[in-house]
């Protein structure tokens, strides 16, 4: 029972993976998509709940949502075409969140992301991205998760660089 949410993280990133060789938008890919999504709350919520909760398990869980926003952005990038201005702000939120690893690792010797609200916001806005990629003009949906993309990046790398020790499950710049 202990490595069980382990093991659902790990899952997430075998099925996200699986999104590679899957046709995007398909039947199958949102299935498999949304089960990896179910997947993400399952971990976090059973580590909680029978408290089984572990450095490893934050690390594949950080890891796992990273593999999953690299997928999607392989896979749904010739789809939507983003603007040269959504280019390069993804790319300037890239090199925060870098940034943000790279001095969590020499400050506290870790890998190390944050389990902040932003993020969590962040996250949810990306997984409901290919889901209402059809229902909303691209371009301004990117530009929303942009926004917040930023803000959970710029909060991120504040509390690593202000904190003596990793935070990963500190909600906000806020609180403690």
């Amino acid at each position: 029972m202990k490595s069980i949410a382990n093991y659902i993280s790990i899952s997430r990133i075998l099925l996200v993976l699986t999104l590679i060789f899957i046709e995007p938008l398909s039947t199958t890919f949102y299935i498999i998509y949304f089960i990896s999504g179910i997947s993400d709350i399952l971990d976090g919520f059973i580590a909680r709940k029978y408290n089984i909760t572990s450095t490893l398990g934050e690390k594949l869980d950080s890891f796992a949502d990273l593999v999953m926003v690299t997928v999607l952005i392989i896979i749904l990038y010739p789809i939507i075409n983003p603007s040269v201005q959504v280019l390069i702000w993804v790319i300037f939120i890239g090199i925060i969140r870098i940034a943000s690893v790279i001095a969590a690792f020499f400050k506290y010797k870790t890998f190390c992301m944050l389990h902040t609200y932003s993020n969590k916001i962040t996250g949810f806005m990306l997984f409901l991205f290919p889901m209402l990629l059809t229902a909303f003009q691209s371009d301004v949906f990117m530009y929303v998760i942009c926004i917040i993309a930023n803000i959970s990046a710029i909060e991120e790398l504040i509390i690593i660089l202000l904190s003596s020790k990793p935070q990963t499950n500190r909600k906000s710049i806020f609180t403690k």
